[in-house]
């Protein structure tokens, strides 16, 4: 190929992403983001490119690895609920990750998964073993999954030198060792031992520095992300670079410290910030509103009114509860009332944005092109508070808009009112879709660039 000839198709690459970009983020819906898995359907190298592009990063992802007669690392998230039973009672984080399990097995490769669940603080504990798991991943795959009882040792090293391609292994819980989330570099070294490939597809863990997702790239030669991280990248990335507008960000959770940092990312990105849950408060405080006995961040009171002043300057308009639920304590029993936030009790506190702030809040909404959600509206988990979440719910999944919600908290409060489907994508990761909203890189993508 001459110089000209290669210019020409760089050019022509570029070109390509940037059209792929333009539709993904130009047309907010579910019919964008079908066009766009299926755009470039047969060129895999120029699709993983073009997301690549949006990340970054110089990462490969797993359809570009040869995996045939190889044994496969892999590190996933299986860090699910389960009830006192043992039984698990959300699966999604398993789901997610099939199809880089399927397409592993129909390479010719054998599989052997890794993963943390729960906290048992660097010992073994029998009510956070990943046996559950094994037993769900069986169904799910309709093959046997093997559960062997540790992630180290000579037993270990045995039974995986005995698989043939075909063979699905799930080691029991890396966080029952503390080197674990020391990212101790012998434990990361005996781990990468374990596999030829190592393929990491933990986005709920992706912004952590451990072990199994950064410390080992340093000691294996091939490595790449799995299907659910290019998923994550291709919607939370490329919503942040080129949204269609209008571009609204529904920020929620009790407090303005743990979202301080994506509220000052998305203030200079957005056309639209809708704040709730008890992190609102801190802003209603701020501006001299009595709040009782809500919840309040007093040494943030600034930086909110430094975030209120910004949104001024930029024109984006910054929503606030104009009326919420209030009661004397956090009980599903406690007598509850609707008032304008001028009228909140001394002795009671707010729980809930009330009607009016819904209707405000959804005609907001209406008119959006793209929409990001991180957070509840008020504590959830009771029924009694938990109606301005469900109503927000409804909200986002009626509009036309290619709807993103950042995991954790929102992702549960989603499920509750039976609209996920009706979501453009839901993130298996709170955290980790968090830092990406506060612009940061994630420790866990940025180790992959090293193989």
């Amino acid at each position: 190929m001459n110089i000209r000839s290669y210019k020409l198709r760089q050019e022509f690459h570029v070109d390509l992403c940037n059209q792929v970009r333009y539709i993904c983020t130009g047309n907010g819906n579910n019919m964008a983001r079908a066009l766009f898995e299926n755009l470039i359907p047969d060129n895999k190298k120029i699709r993983n490119s073009c997301i690549r592009s949006f990340y970054g990063g110089a990462m490969k992802f797993i359809d570009e690895m040869n995996l045939k007669g190889k044994r496969v690392l892999c590190r996933f998230d299986f860090n699910v609920p389960l009830d006192n039973s043992q039984n698990i009672t959300d699966d999604t984080r398993i789901r997610a990750v099939l199809p880089t399990i399927n397409y592993a097995l129909d390479e010719g490769a054998s599989v052997i998964m890794i993963s943390h669940l729960g906290r048992p603080k660097g010992k073994p504990n029998p009510t956070y073993s990943l046996a559950p798991v094994a037993k769900r991943l069986s169904r799910f795959l309709g093959k046997d999954v093997q559960m062997l009882n540790d992630c180290m040792g000579n037993e270990v090293k045995a039974h995986i030198e005995k698989m043939v391609p075909g063979d699905l292994v799930l080691l029991e819980n890396l966080r029952f060792y503390p080197e674990e989330e020391a990212n101790d570099d012998h434990f990361a070294r005996e781990l990468a031992g374990l596999g030829d490939v190592y393929i990491d597809d933990a986005f709920g863990n992706a912004h952590r520095i451990h072990a199994s997702n950064v410390g080992i790239t340093q000691f294996i030669k091939e490595c790449a992300a799995g299907f659910l991280i290019k998923k994550e990248l291709n919607y939370l990335k490329k919503v942040l670079d080129n949204p269609a507008r209008p571009f609204v960000a529904i920020i929620g959770g009790s407090k303005v410290s743990d979202k301080l940092e994506a509220l000052l990312n998305l203030i200079q990105r957005v056309d639209k910030m809708i704040i709730g849950g008890g992190m609102a408060f801190t802003f209603l405080k701020a501006q001299g509103f009595e709040i009782g006995k809500s919840i309040f961040e007093e040494p943030l009171m600034e930086k909110a009114l430094e975030i209120l002043k910004k949104a001024k300057e930029l024109g984006v308009k910054l929503y606030l509860p104009i009326d919420c639920v209030i009661a004397e304590d956090k009980n599903a029993a406690a007598e509850t009332k609707i008032v304008p936030i001028q009228e909140i009790n001394p002795n009671w506190m707010g729980l809930d944005i009330g009607p009016a702030t819904i209707t405000l809040f959804s005609e907001a909404l209406s008119n959006a092109k793209t929409i990001v959600w991180n957070g509840p509206m008020g504590m959830f988990e009771i029924d009694a508070f938990g109606r301005g979440t469900a109503a927000l719910a409804h909200s986002v999944a009626n509009t036309y808009a290619l709807s993103i919600v950042g995991g954790g908290d929102t992702d549960v409060a989603i499920n509750k009112t039976g609209e996920q489907d009706k979501i453009t994508y839901i993130s298996t990761g709170g955290g980790a879709s968090l830092e990406l909203l506060e612009g940061k890189e994630l420790p866990a993508v940025k180790a992959l660039d090293r193989c």
